[in-house]
């Protein structure tokens, strides 16, 4: 579920634990209105994620929030793929170095 770039990307920007408008996240992401509705929607299947639809004036709006269960899997979800890059490079830790610039939205 999580190995989707996406869905990883949703998950991440999730992670300071504030809640995060649909306009918000959309731009974090840079996916578009579908894809996202589509990508939330399967993560808050699964628990990952909770949406909530909160009043603001008089306007209703979409917001993200990461759940317990969802940042546990995704904490597992990194500890495995640190583990394939310690494997791989026989070097512990060696997933923390920065090895290229990654100028994605959702990374930054």
């Amino acid at each position: 579920m999580i190995s989707a770039p996406c869905r990883l990307g949703i998950l991440a920007t999730l992670v300071p634990g504030e809640p995060i408008s649909f306009t918000e996240m959309k731009a974090a992401t840079s996916l578009s209105d579908g894809n996202l509705h589509v990508q939330t929607r399967k993560l808050a299947g699964v628990g990952y994620i909770d949406i909530n639809k909160v009043m603001r004036g008089r306007r209703t709006v979409t917001e993200f929030s990461l759940t317990e269960l969802g940042l546990e899997r995704l904490r597992l979800h990194v500890m495995k793929l640190q583990k394939v890059l310690d494997a791989a490079t026989g070097e512990p830790g060696v997933g923390s170095r920065s090895r290229r610039r990654d100028d994605s939205a959702v990374w930054s």
